[in-house]
This record gives C-alpha cells, sequence and structure tokens, in this order.
C-alpha cells in the first residue's frame, strides 16, 4: 500500500510539472563590441564604474548614471560632484591600474585618450573593459549616450537627453537658415608660441561644430592639430579669434598685443574673445553646449 502511494504521488508530480510553464534559462548577460573591436559581455547593467575620460564622466552623470560611478581619472572636473570620487590618476597618461582593481568596478568605461596597451593591462587584471570611441558627428554623439545607458541600466533617461539635445541643435540649425554670410574663425589652442600657435583643423569636432554654427574655420588645414604661422593668419584675415586656451591666461589684450597681428580683422573688429574649450573638446553632451556658444559668437546679430 506505502509502495502503491508512493507510485501515485510521483505521477501526479510529473502531470504536475508537464502542465508548468517551462522555466526561463539563466541568463549569460549582454554582449557588446567596443571601439576596438572587442567582445564585451555584462552579466548585467553596470552598477560600479570607473570612468578613464572626462568626457565619459561628463557622459555617465549627464544620462542619470552619476551614482554609479566609484572612480573617475584626475581630469574629470565636471560635473562638480565628480571631484568628490576617487582619482585613478591619467597625468601623463599614466594610470594606477592597482586603484582602479581596489575599487572593485564591475566596468571601467575607457576612452580615446586611452590606448589598446592600457586596456589589456586592465584585463589582464580581471576587469571588463568597454573602449568608447570618439563621436565623428552628433548623429554618433546620440549613439554614445544610447551604448553608456544600456551598459549603465540608463535607456530610459538618454533617450529623453538626446531628444533634448536633438531640439537644441535643431534651434540652432533653425536660426542659421538662410544665413549666407559665413566669416572666417581661427580657433586658438595654444600660443605658448605666438608665431605659431596650435590651431584644429578637418576631422576635429571643432571643425565639424564651426561649420554647424555659420562659421568657417581656418583655410589650407590639412592636419587635425596643426601649427599655423602668423602668415596664414594674416593671409586668411579671420573676422573672429576664439581663444580656447583662455583657460591658461590668454587673453584679447595680449593677442592684439602680439607683434603682426594688430592689423588682423578679428583684432580691429574686437572680436577676438574667450571660449571654454571642454564645451568642444570633450566627446560628450556638452558638445551640444558647446554648438550654440559658437553660434552665438559667429553670428550675434541672430541672439539679440
Amino acid at each position: 500500500m506505502e509502495r502503491k502511494l508512493i507510485f501515485l504521488l510521483l505521477a501526479l508530480t510529473l502531470a504536475l510539472a508537464a502542465c508548468a510553464p517551462a522555466a526561463e534559462p539563466a541568463s549569460s548577460g549582454t554582449t557588446f563590441t567596443d571601439g576596438l573591436g572587442r567582445t564585451v559581455t555584462l552579466p548585467a547593467a553596470a552598477q560600479k564604474v570607473v570612468s578613464m575620460a572626462p568626457s565619459n564622466t561628463e557622459i555617465l552623470f549627464a544620462i542619470g548614471a552619476g551614482p554609479q560611478v566609484v572612480g573617475r581619472d584626475e581630469f574629470s572636473d565636471y560635473p562638480v560632484e565628480a571631484m568628490s570620487l576617487p582619482s585613478i590618476g591619467g597625468s601623463m597618461g599614466q594610470y594606477s591600474y592597482e586603484q582602479v582593481a581596489a575599487l572593485k568596478p564591475d566596468l571601467v568605461l575607457a576612452s580615446e585618450i586611452n590606448t589598446p596597451e592600457q586596456v589589456k593591462a586592465l584585463e589582464d587584471l580581471g576587469l571588463t573593459v568597454y573602449y568608447l570611441s570618439n563621436p565623428k558627428s552628433l548623429e554618433d554623439l546620440y549613439t554614445n549616450l544610447a551604448t553608456v545607458a544600456q551598459l549603465t541600466g540608463r535607456e530610459t533617461e538618454a533617450a529623453a537627453l538626446v531628444e533634448s539635445l536633438k531640439t537644441r541643435v535643431k534651434a540652432v540649425d533653425d536660426k542659421l537658415v538662410g544665413v549666407t554670410e559665413k566669416p572666417i574663425v581661427f580657433y586658438e589652442i595654444d600660443a605658448s608660441d605666438p608665431n605659431k600657435p596650435y590651431t584644429t583643423g578637418p576631422g576635429t569636432f571643432i571643425d565639424l561644430l564651426i561649420a554647424r554654427a555659420g562659421g568657417q574655420n581656418l583655410p589650407g588645414l590639412t592636419d587635425a592639430y596643426p601649427q599655423v604661422s602668423l602668415e596664414q593668419i594674416v593671409l586668411a584675415n579671420p573676422a573672429i579669434i576664439l581663444l580656447g586656451d583662455a583657460l591658461y591666461g590668454t587673453t584679447p589684450e595680449s593677442v592684439a598685443g602680439r607683434p603682426g597681428w594688430s592689423k588682423i580683422a578679428a583684432v580691429t573688429g574686437n572680436r577676438v574673445l574667450p571660449f571654454d574649450d571642454n564645451l568642444v573638446s570633450r566627446p560628450g553632451p556638452r558638445l551640444v553646449d558647446g554648438l550654440e556658444a559658437l553660434a552665438q559668437a559667429i553670428h550675434p546679430e541672430l541672439y539679440k
């Protein structure tokens, strides 16, 4: 009798199991392909992230993932909340891998200022590293925001941010509709040698944004970050000079006092302007701030 009862219970159990829905298979995580063509798998959205670049830090905070950031490179100074996070170095390209590992991140977010060798060194410590390539256009920027949002589980916040950025970019585009005059702009990055200052050329975001803002970059440039001679600048006669090196003490007055610069149109027209270089040199969401600031500097008549 007892044996018969056991078989009846076993049959009942098997019948119930057959009627029950199948269990979901265990998730193996989400797989991504990063900017180096590497396969990166996360078992779940990253909750402890170390940022290796200021642009990455700004992206993380902008999409609402700031509370998930546990470490940042020493140049990440925006937003101000990032400054309170532990620094993992970065001066002269030197990072403390031990400090990164000690923070026990489930994701290290690298960028193009990091080398493949640095990515491998972090991987060799057992860390998960995603290499985020720089965007080549504003559309690429939106894609980067969506990618980091997927990595951190912030898709909803990122989608709202992208829509806001697109709306602001469209507002600039709409203001510039019908503008035919596109003044020449000289964007100064570094004038340690005022006779051969560094500027920005084709393929850079500054070059792209100057054009999008209704200006034209200094003509004749072929390199991304060339030094240009006084003769080149005088010949181009830029209507506007933007001082991306204003953060390092360069002023409109010091530019006007440089030998040979006094007759340049931007100097005689008092259109030598300090400019926050961080807005256009960090490939994060503040590029749209940079576009707006450039448009106002190049076409102030549209913003009166």
